[in-house]
């Protein structure tokens, strides 16, 4: 690696999120677990985001930490995300919850949960 180069982690969190990101899973009862983020085909745009909450990880996951607060990507859904960062949001209209910026979104539908690459 030469000098100056830097690995950003596949997803960032912000500190909104870290912190919302805590108090959930120690809500849950499940203070060592993460947020799971996964991408399948479908929605209106091609691609959607799920979430869930994991306690399992594989060899094949990134595991992002962020004080305390973990996100787990696993590598096939990792091109389609890579370079985003989770946010919390209380105040969206459906509700609050972790929402994903996507910097490789070229297009995403009204809800904000379905998106479509280049």
């Amino acid at each position: 690696m030469s000098q100056g180069t830097e690995i950003k982690p596949i997803v960032q969190l912000t500190d909104k999120a870290s912190g919302e990101l805590k108090l959930y899973l120690q809500r849950q009862g499940k203070p060592g677990a993460a947020l799971r983020i996964f991408v399948t085909a479908g929605g209106c745009s091609g691609l959607s985001y799920g979430m869930v909450v994991d306690e399992k990880f594989s060899d094949d996951d990134y595991v992002i930490d962020v004080g305390g607060a973990k996100v787990v990507v696993d590598r096939s859904s990792a091109p389609f995300i890579a370079g985003s960062t989770v946010d919390y949001r209380s105040e969206k209209l459906m509700g609050g919850g972790f929402v994903v910026n996507n910097p490789n979104a070229v297009s995403t539908c009204g809800c904000g949960e379905s998106f479509k690459t280049a």
